[in-house]
């Protein structure tokens, strides 16, 4: 499939279900549960203002990235040619190729190390068996392709409904409402940052969300999936993650929640949480992976890109403890906050969606710019991230993902670009 030319009406076959079912998968995750956790001092109540709040404003901003796919049947990082140019979008390609093999190798190592102590008492030690094996599956998870994922994700996104609701159950009858409600907070931890913390989850899909939109029949079924998708099941999980921390003044209640469960007698159904929330969520990486190297390398056949790509994972997650690369990866995560800003405003309020496909790969066409960069939306793109790293070092109370995107927002608009638009 060649990532630069716009999808045939034949090949874009997609409901709204199937939007909502692949985001689901996505949302139901072992990273999902361990990110409420991080608002336990802020207390159950408030924690879960905070959830719903992000999660509003974080859905909102990913379905509507979707929509750049879903218009024109093309992938994020091509979409992005539009407002930084043909070369201004390959860095973009670049940062994401190099998070997204960096979070299929943490989300590997994560679930391998959480299935081998599962089974340590029963199969010994063997934690790089459980990696490879979890990292070739998911491998071909992403190689069988689209018309394939609808049946996989919808088989094992039901399965998982049915797990996530016994996993609740187990928490919440284990740690009981009464003392989860009466928690409050015990540090300073503000809304905005809560809010901040949880906004970042579905912002961290935005650069690959039009990989998966483009295969849409139509727009507003694409845009309700997306957003009702992850909704649901990453708000559903981050309350899990709350409730754990809270109860078990943990900080990693993604640990917890499963060894609670295999400690009740539950171990199969937190196996099955562990391999599967993993294949549905890690095999987006990796085929986005394969989608955004085909922005830079158009020759690269798509196949071949998520083997190298799933192959890649694999490597960093047996030789390295992948979470030391978490800092680095949400380093790199902080740029794409300011850039969709600049890509939104571009797409929605300049353009009003309307792009020349036909020009997205034509060398001093309309999307050249100068060199082939539109250092405007640079520009505006570099003093957004400046704004997030400050706002992140220095604990700004207003957070750093919403701001930085509004900033690079405002900056662009004042330097008033004047698109080429499609007719």
């Amino acid at each position: 499939m060649d990532a630069l030319k716009p999808l045939d009406a034949t090949e874009r076959s997609w409901r709204g279900i199937d939007f909502f079912i692949l985001w689901a998968g996505a949302g139901i995750s072992l990273a999902e549960i361990w990110a409420g956790g991080m608002l336990r001092p802020m207390g159950f109540i408030l924690g879960l203002a905070a959830i719903l709040a992000g999660h509003i404003l974080g859905n909102t901003a990913l379905a509507l990235g979707g929509v750049m796919g879903s218009d024109h049947g093309i992938p994020t990082m091509v979409a992005l040619r539009s407002a930084f140019g043909i070369r201004g979008s390959y860095l973009a390609s670049l940062l994401n190729i190099i998070q997204l093999v960096g979070w299929t190798a943490v989300m590997i190592w994560i679930g391998g190390n959480a299935a081998d102590a599962l089974l340590k008492p029963t199969l010994g030690p063997h934690p790089r068996a459980w990696m490879v094996g979890i990292g070739l599956v998911t491998l071909g998870w992403s190689f069988v392709g689209e018309t394939f994922w609808k049946w996989l994700q919808r088989v094992s996104v039901a399965g998982l409904l049915v797990l996530s609701a016994a996993m609740t159950i187990v928490v919440f009858k284990t740690y009981g409402w009464h003392r989860l409600l009466a928690s409050g907070g015990n540090s300073g931890l503000p809304l905005s940052l809560g809010i901040d913390l949880v906004v970042a989850m579905p912002i961290s899909w935005l650069p690959l969300v039009a990989d998966y939109s483009r295969f849409s029949r139509e727009n507003g079924s694409a845009f309700r999936g997306t957003w009702w998708g992850y909704f649901f099941m990453s708000s559903w999980m981050y309350l899990v993650g709350l409730a754990a921390a809270i109860a078990t003044k943990s900080d990693t209640p993604d640990a917890m929640v499963i060894q609670l469960m295999a400690s009740t007698g539950w171990m199969l159904p937190a196996l099955l949480i562990v391999l599967f929330s993993t294949f549905t969520t890690t095999f987006l990486d990796i085929y986005s992976t394969a989608v955004s190297a085909q922005n830079l390398f158009p020759s690269l056949k798509e196949k071949r890109g998520i083997v190298i790509g799933g192959i890649l994972g694999i490597l960093i997650a047996l030789v390295f403890d992948a979470t030391q690369y978490e800092n680095f990866l949400l380093l790199i995560g902080s740029f794409f906050c300011p850039m969709f800003g600049v890509a939104l405003t571009d797409y929605f309020f300049l353009r009003k969606r309307r792009i020349a496909t036909d020009a997205l790969d034509e060398q001093h066409g309309i999307y050249w710019y100068t060199g082939g960069v539109h250092w405007k939306a640079v520009a505006a793109w570099l003093a957004g991230i400046v704004l997030y790293q400050a706002s992140f070092r220095l604990g700004w109370s207003m957070g750093a993902t919403l701001p930085s995107m509004i900033v690079s927002a405002g900056i662009y608009l004042l330097l008033k670009p004047a698109p080429h638009r499609a007719p």
